[in-house]
């Protein structure tokens, strides 16, 4: 849960523009950070940046969901393979077909090894808690013991018995692929296809690890923490790489489902904070000094004399903050103004006396 920049800033370009006025911002950033062309060592890192904020802000979908809820939206919904999925071809057109190197340079940035697009990957876990309001406020640090496929320690992942190691594949030379080439008149086609005898990793286990039966994974239990962010809302987000583990392949994410759970005073509504105050009639008419709850503790407020029911007091940056957003919001004070059901005698006579001076 990792903070990032803002797609919109990262492109610099606005919210309001359109997609090819983001897709030739793109372009000059790609190619001023591409790392065939800039060497220096943060080139591929901004070269990540933008080309993530691209595959995003290109796609309508996944831009409504940036849009509406930021990065958690994202991040909540789409691994971040899913997230360059659709996108492939348009940075093959940008770069130019046959020479822009997109696979490779996004396998060595990625860490997509071997199958690229295609590799191994671990399951993803869903972990289900709920927080406070006061968690949304201040936010939480989360210790969690998981339960998944962890890495063998015997073998330490290899697949193969301690002492062993993996054979090369005679019938695709390690490449985890086999060529075929199809004449077809002028024209030659080939196509790829995941090696039958090796199943598409380029090597093949002799001797397999007792302990995992050559799988490389176990159940088990790993200790895993990360932060729940201020202003968080009600829905799913993602903990990268922290799902179950995969020998040779990338670890799943943990999906992390949050339900703010609804508060005994306040109700909240994004960035602000609504509380209703008891007032009574006279002290509505006549005004006077209360002291309201927050949640950062108590503040003391004004009420005038002539107050009318529903009468709103702000108490300005009391409310909480919202992913992706600066600042805080504000808290609402609704004045509920207590009209008795029942009077004595003598209150019945002050009133009608009241009412009798004020005709």
């Amino acid at each position: 849960m990792s903070a990032k920049r803002d797609y919109y800033e990262v492109l610099g370009v606005s919210k309001s523009s359109n997609v090819d006025e983001i897709k030739k911002q793109y372009r000059k950033l790609a190619l001023k950070f591409h790392p065939d062309r800039n060497k220096s060592a943060e080139a591929p890192e901004h070269f990540k940046e933008i080309s993530e904020a691209y595959a995003v802000l290109s796609n309508s979908e996944k831009r409504q969901l940036y849009d509406q809820h930021g990065h958690a939206g994202v991040d909540g919904r789409y691994s971040s393979e899913d997230i360059f999925q659709g996108a492939r071809g348009d940075f093959s057109d940008i770069f130019g077909r046959g020479g822009g190197g997109f696979d490779s340079i996004f396998e060595s940035i990625f860490g997509r090894g071997g199958g690229g697009f295609n590799q191994q990957r671990g399951s993803d876990i869903l972990y289900e808690t709920s927080v406070t309001l006061e968690d949304v406020l201040h936010g939480k640090k989360m210790d969690i013991d998981l339960q998944k496929q962890i890495q063998c320690d015997t073998c330490n992942g290899s697949c193969c018995k301690p002492g062993t190691s993996k054979k090369v594949c005679s019938t695709c030379n390690g490449q985890g692929q086999v060529k075929q080439t199809r004449n077809m008149g002028f024209a030659s086609f080939v196509t790829a296809a995941p090696c039958p005898a090796c199943r598409g990793q380029g090597s093949m286990i002799e001797t397999p690890c007792p302990a995992c039966r050559g799988q490389g994974k176990k159940k088990g239990s790993k200790k895993v923490t990360f932060e729940i962010p201020p202003g968080i809302d009600s829905g799913d987000y993602t903990v990268p790489e922290e799902g179950n583990e995969i020998p040779d392949g990338s670890n799943g994410d943990l999906i992390v489902r949050v339900r703010v759970q609804p508060h005994s005073k306040f109700n909240r509504d994004g960035k602000d904070i609504f509380y209703d105050q008891d007032v009574s009639m006279i002290d509505a008419a006549l005004g006077c000094e209360i002291v309201v709850p927050t949640l950062e503790g108590t503040e003391k407020i004004k009420v005038d004399s002539g107050s009318q029911p529903n009468t709103i007091i702000k108490l300005k940056g009391k409310g909480v903050s919202h992913i992706n957003s600066r600042g805080k919001g504000d808290q609402y004070v609704r004045i509920v103004v207590n009209i008795p059901k029942k009077l004595n005698k003598h209150q019945k006579n002050l009133l009608n006396e009241f009412q009798k001076n004020s005709d």
